[in-house]
């Protein structure tokens, strides 16, 4: 069976003239010219249109580590500090990057379902040079669509003697899930 195309939007295009220019062409290919930064302007959300009819924007891009909006500051301090202890653990070590994609998409939607407020995600610490693909890939997964209206917030987890949680252990990241609703 073949594979569907279709025509990239502006924004995807620019995206990859975007990303083709930091990497080495092959020999004997033309190089792409990234877009003009001075013409490059951030395109704003759309909104999207509930059952109800009212209009409401995206979920805000996911980080690690940093306070998102919709957590307020206490909780976010229980969090960041590990008084909110982590009820399940998913240990993605050893996957391929598509079967611990499918592992933690089901452990989240599972672990939401079941009404767990923290759980922790273990990908490693990958290689000293640049990080493991695990490690790299998660907080991209955090943030696809099926999977960003889970989470609340995400943390490294919390060491007694760092003064930071990202010094703890680069290698596990704790998630806060949101509360399903009724």
């Amino acid at each position: 069976m073949a594979a569907r195309s279709r025509a990239l939007t502006e924004e995807e295009a620019a995206e990859w003239a975007r990303f083709a220019h930091r990497v080495a062409p092959v020999r004997g290919r033309k190089v792409v010219a990234p877009p003009d930064p001075a013409t490059d302007v951030p395109v704003p959300r759309p909104r999207v249109k509930e059952a109800g009819g009212a209009a409401v924007s995206r979920a805000v891009p996911l980080g690690i580590g940093g306070q998102p909006p919709g957590v307020d500051t206490a909780t976010w301090q229980r969090f960041r500090r590990g008084q909110l202890s982590s009820v399940r653990k998913l240990d993605l070590h050893g996957m391929t990057a598509q079967h611990a994609f499918l592992a933690l998409r089901a452990f989240l939607r599972t672990a939401q379902a079941d009404r767990v407020r923290c759980v922790e995600i273990v990908t490693g610490r990958g290689n000293p040079d640049g990080g493991g693909v695990l490690r790299r890939e998660l907080p991209l997964w955090l943030n696809l669509p099926e999977i960003r209206p889970l989470v609340l917030a995400a943390s490294h987890p919390y060491a007694s003697n760092a003064m930071y949680s990202h010094a703890a252990n680069p290698g596990s990241v704790r998630l806060l899930l949101r509360r399903p609703r009724a």
